[in-house]
Order: structure tokens, then sequence, then C-alpha cells
């Protein structure tokens, strides 16, 4: 299947791409990292065997229903280059195609596929996100200064991972650590420690992003097993994203690495409300089995939990927005973000509806510079 878009289309996308005056982080756009363009960065022994054994680094179950093809193999019609090359590849048409006309002031990269996050050949996924790496801050972090970078490791081994984070999370463009959704332990569980470790000592934030979720070395997708359908997988979610929270509170993460910050990426949204209402209700009548669990759940969320709004839940009214917003104190733990170039891209223009200014400004702005250590805004563009 030809998946390039016509340069005719493209020209007329263009004419009808709107602008947004004020600027905004978007902290999740997944640039393309195929292992096409990861070989020049692969140590030499794995070239050769990188055709014949990719698949250590990718699910031993096909996605469940086959995945979803959505737009364009997953992809907006329109983000293609026009030149050829997957969506995500091109950093010159992304810069025309949404950077530049949503105002985007920072975006973080997020990459494309976790598989190497399933794996259980460690040695050589943890190759695979050196490569990520590489390659993102020399043909992405150091072309646009706007661009922020995402450290990618292969959690399973933390002696691997923190050697990573080191490696290149001094660095002032890489402003996270990124693992995907699917785990083999729940995040809270000490084997993770010397990761958060690592991420404390290089202030770095730790960001959980869906997917792998039921693939290769990780658990099912959801509590009752494998479903049939995209949708099943899809819907489940944030059935583990519950579960890694509930982890990391009643583990104790946030008493023994107190300065950690954790987001929750592409989950949903409003599941959280619910949840940390029946967290701290359990948390009350069972804590006697938790005593280093100092405060209520609900308080640790706030303190240390960052959610991103794609894609946010459509409510039956605006009240109940509203309500749940204020619920999740949204002014403080809310961070916008698109899912740029996939078929489910949420515009900045149309991912929610009208906020009155402070709101705004801390969801599309605010709260991501504070977690990523960004500057203020500059001014707002005249046109």
């Amino acid at each position: 299947m030809n998946l390039k878009l016509s340069e005719e289309k493209a020209n007329q996308a263009a004419v009808h791409r709107p602008k947004l005056k004020r600027s905004i982080i978007d902290c999740d756009i997944h640039h393309y990292t195929g292992m096409n363009v990861l070989k020049p960065y692969m140590p030499r022994e794995y070239l050769e065997l990188m055709e014949t054994i990719v698949g250590s680094v990718r699910p031993n179950r096909a996605p469940v229903g086959g995945g979803f093809n959505g737009g364009l193999g997953g992809r907006m019609v329109d983000s293609f280059p026009p030149g050829g090359g997957p969506a995500g590849s091109d950093l010159a048409y992304m810069q025309e195609h949404y950077l530049d006309p949503y105002n985007v002031e920072y975006g973080i990269l997020t990459g494309e596929g976790f598989g190497m996050q399933s794996s259980g050949g460690y040695d050589y996924a943890a190759a695979i996100c050196s490569a990520v790496n590489d390659y993102t801050i020399d043909h992405w972090l150091t072309q646009d200064s706007r661009l922020k970078g995402s450290v990618f490791i292969m959690k399973q081994d933390p002696t691997l991972s923190v050697k990573e984070i080191d490696r290149v999370g001094g660095r002032s463009d890489m402003v996270q650590v990124i693992v995907s959704n699917g785990a083999t332990l729940p995040y809270g569980n000490r084997h993770y420690y010397p990761i958060y470790g690592a991420c404390v000592r290089h202030n770095l934030p730790f960001t959980i992003h869906v997917g792998n979720e039921g693939a290769g070395v990780n658990g099912p997708p959801t509590g009752a097993g494998y479903g049939s359908y995209y949708i099943e997988s899809r819907a489940a979610r944030p059935q583990v994203m519950m579960a890694h929270l509930a982890s990391f509170i009643f583990e104790g993460v946030f008493e023994r690495f107190p300065t950690l910050k954790v987001v929750l990426q592409e989950a949903g949204v409003f599941w959280v409300v619910p949840f940390l209402w029946r967290l701290d209700q359990d948390w009350k009548a069972l804590r006697v089995q938790t005593p280093w669990v100092k405060k209520k759940p609900s308080e640790y969320f706030r303190d240390h939990i960052r959610v991103t709004t794609q894609p946010i839940e459509e409510t039956p009214n605006r009240e109940s927005f509203d309500q749940m917003l204020e619920n999740m104190w949204a002014k403080e733990t809310l961070m916008f973000c698109s899912d740029y170039p996939h078929w489910d891209f949420d515009s900045p223009l149309k991912a929610l509806p009208r906020l009155e200014d402070e709101l705004w400004d801390r969801i599309y702005y605010q709260n991501a510079a504070e977690i990523y250590n960004l500057p203020q805004r500059k001014a707002e563009r005249k046109e």
C-alpha cells in the first residue's frame, strides 16, 4: 500500500490549516523511529541480525483483534510527508503541518512503538533503546530547539535502564523517562526502585505511555485475560494504569522518592476521579496493612501525578465535564497532548471545550512547563 500523501493534497490541507495565537506545550508527539532509521546507531554485532531477530522486541502475541488501522495505517491521512516516507518521519513537514500553525512552543517526542519493552532479549532491547535515543538527539532535538526528547529504557532490567538514563538523561533536551503501560510488574514494585533513583538524580519525570499491554513478557491487557477486538484492549487501558497508580501509592514509592513525578499518558482522564475516591475509602479501612502510606491516596496523586488529555472522555453535559476537571484538580494535574500524527489526533483547537483563561493556560502550557522544567511562554503572536 502506498502511504504517500500527494503533494497537491498536502498543499490543500495547508491552506485550511488553523492557527493558534497562544503557544502551547504538546506532551505527546510521535516521531517515526522505525528500524530503517535506527540501523546506523546499532552495535555492529546486531546489524546482520536485525531483520531476523526483530521479532524478539515485538509482541509474542498479535495485537488484540489484529490492531486498528484507523486513518491511513493508523495515522492521519494528511500527516504523511508529500515527498514520501512514514508519518512523523520528516521534521520539515511536521513543522509545516503541525508545530508552526498550532503554535507549539515545545513538543515532547515519544517515538513509535514500545516493542523493546516487552522483550526477553534484554541486551538487544537495550541497544534498540539507545539507538532510539541517539537517533532522536541527532535528527530531531539538535534540529529544532522546540522539540524535547524522552529517554527510552528497557525497564525489564533496571541495571540497563539506569545505565541509559545516566548516559543521556543529563542532557537539557531530554525531559522525561518513558515506558510502556504493559509491564511485567506494577510500577510501584521495588524492582523498579533503581530507575526511580536515576529519575530523581536527573530531575526527570517517569512517564507511562499506553501500549504493549499483554505483549511478550508483559502481563495480560485486562484483569480477565485477552479480549477479541482492539476496542476491548483500548477500553482496558485505564484498568492497567489503575494498577500502576495504586501500586505507586501503596508500595510507598512517593515516601521513598518524595520528589519523583509520574505522568500517565494516553489512557483517558476522568476514570481518575472515582478511582481516587475508592482508593481513599479503602485506605481508611485498610491502612494498617500499609503504615508507610502517610497521606490519603488522593493527596499523593495531587502532589506527584500528572495526566495528559488525549483521549479525554466526552461527558453527557458541560456541567459534568467541569465537575470532573475540578474533582481531579485539573488546574494542577492535567496537561495537553495531541498524539500527533496518530489517527485519533486531538487538535489543540478542538480537544477541550472553551475554558476560562487561567485553566486553559495551566492545561495547555504551565503544568507541563513546570514538570519538564521548560521556560515560561514567549509573547503571543500578533496574526
